[in-house]
């Protein structure tokens, strides 16, 4: 790949309106992040949820020169840019349909995010000796207990920082996700853990250097820190806050979500109690309890591959890519399918929908599709 398809995958999630679902639907039907740029303002807007203003953007590329510049930045920091179809980007992250297109990441160890234990710890700023304790003690105990998880949260003070000490301490890899790029570090009280995680796990972001601050980065990163996990564990939380907006972004993932009880009069532990009560998130105490419900203790987390035996007969030949597509993939989302395919999504859509009125696929939330048992 060449360094403009580089620039071309950066620049598209830089275009104003375009979200990350939006620029992967542009991929899928276009091709690739550069034929995008290189479609007429006429084809753009025959792309579902591309309207005037998106297509003006495209065809004006005014996010070009931004990319440049971050390409220049990625090379002199020695930054890992994963594309969000590279072998080496999150496959958990990758399964969820907002995940971003790009992933930017600073790390000077061999960490793997398709580790089979990855698990995100998050909690309030405002940490009590109960929840920082609690905190130490699960991960503490699941190094213990000869697991070795990513401990994945967002640097902040109280809860993350907490997590990813005690993971550092415990010689386990920890990620802190970001809410701005990579030039720079909040809270600034946290630059040396940083330096320390850097050589002992990964910073990551989706943010391009130089992003002004916003509290909205902060609550949009956190669908990566519930995205690139297994489970989201919340310590601590008032009733409002990040931890809960994660915990919510992790059930929509279907993702293991599990809360840490509270005194009832705490006010950092009523979000945690909510959550348990309205059947949102397992209760835990311990590390025990976490090594239980997500089954560490017996099975591997490895996935296998299954033997399918279907009759090809019956399926058109845009059909039969999908089902060899998902074979080797497991499950995927139908942008991502069009992509490794080749097939344009409009006939990835109908054709899913006679595999699935013939019982070969099943849906699930997040327009992702697998193959049935």
């Amino acid at each position: 790949m060449g360094e403009s398809e580089l620039q071309y995958r950066i620049a598209i999630e830089l275009i104003p309106k375009v979200g990350s679902i939006t620029a992967k639907r542009l991929i899928a039907y276009c091709g690739s992040a550069e034929a995008v740029f290189r479609q007429s303002k006429k084809a753009l807007l025959k792309i579902p949820g591309v309207g005037e203003t998106i297509a003006a953007e495209v065809v004006n590329q005014n996010v070009l020169h931004l990319a440049e510049k971050e390409i220049e930045f990625i090379e002199r920091y020695k930054i890992k840019a994963l594309y969000f179809t590279d072998p080496e980007y999150p496959e958990r992250l990758r399964q969820c349909e907002d995940g971003p297109v790009m992933l930017y990441v600073k790390t000077h160890s061999s960490i793997n995010f398709n580790s089979d234990k990855i698990i995100s710890i998050v909690g309030t700023r405002k940490a009590t000796a109960y929840g920082k304790q609690t905190c130490e003690a699960i991960v503490n105990g699941l190094a213990a207990k000869g697991h070795n998880p990513i401990i994945v949260s967002g640097l902040a003070y109280g809860i993350d920082i907490v997590a990813h000490k005690s993971a550092l301490k415990n010689n386990l890899q920890t990620v802190a996700v970001l809410g701005h790029g990579l030039d720079t570090i909040y809270p600034v009280a946290h630059r040396a853990v940083a330096k320390e995680m850097v050589e002992q796990g990964a910073l990551v972001t989706d943010f391009i250097s130089g992003t002004p601050f916003d509290p909205n980065n902060f609550l949009r990163r956190n669908r990566i820190i519930a995205g690139i996990s297994d489970a989201t564990i919340v310590v601590e939380s008032a009733l409002e806050g990040g931890a809960l907006v994660t915990a919510d972004i992790a059930n929509s993932y279907n993702r293991d979500v599990f809360a840490v009880p509270g005194n009832v009069t705490s006010t950092y532990s009523m979000g945690c109690n909510m959550l348990i009560k309205q059947n949102k998130a397992a209760l835990v105490e311990s590390a025990d309890d976490i090594e239980f419900l997500l089954g560490w203790s017996t099975t591997s987390k490895t996935q296998t591959v299954k033997q399918y035996t279907i009759n090809f007969d019956h399926f058109t030949n845009e059909e039969k890519k999908i089902i060899n597509f998902l074979k080797e993939k497991g499950e995927e989302t139908v942008d991502l399918i069009a992509l490794g395919t080749g097939l344009p999504v409009s006939t990835v859509l109908s054709s899913l929908l006679n595999l699935e009125f013939s019982g070969v696929v099943s849906s699930k939330p997040g327009k992702v599709f697998a193959l049935k048992n």
